[in-house]
């Protein structure tokens, strides 16, 4: 595998974590509107995807491979699990 080969692996890995990130955060400060704990959109979505990458190494190494629907079903929820106590969703 050449290093080409593996920075394109290794980006179509991350692209699901990193636009669900996007898209949690976006949709917060849309639709909830609501200052998280941690400031500003970079750190959300920084935060977001590290948490999202995780979750998907973690599908890789429960399931098996890559691009499993239960992987991206859980990639979703903890996603949106870590963004709504960012954001104290328990106060109401």
């Amino acid at each position: 595998m050449t290093l080409l080969t593996l920075i394109n692996h290794l980006l179509n890995f991350a692209v699901p974590a990193f636009a669900v990130a996007l898209l949690v955060v976006a949709g917060s400060h849309v639709f909830i509107r609501k200052t998280a704990i941690f400031r500003g959109w970079i750190v959300s979505i920084a935060l977001l995807f590290v948490v999202g990458c995780a979750v998907l190494a973690l599908g890789v190494a429960l399931l098996g491979s890559d691009g499993r629907m239960p992987t991206y079903m859980a990639l979703v929820l903890v996603c949106a699990s870590v963004q709504w106590l960012g954001l104290r969703g328990w106060r109401g």
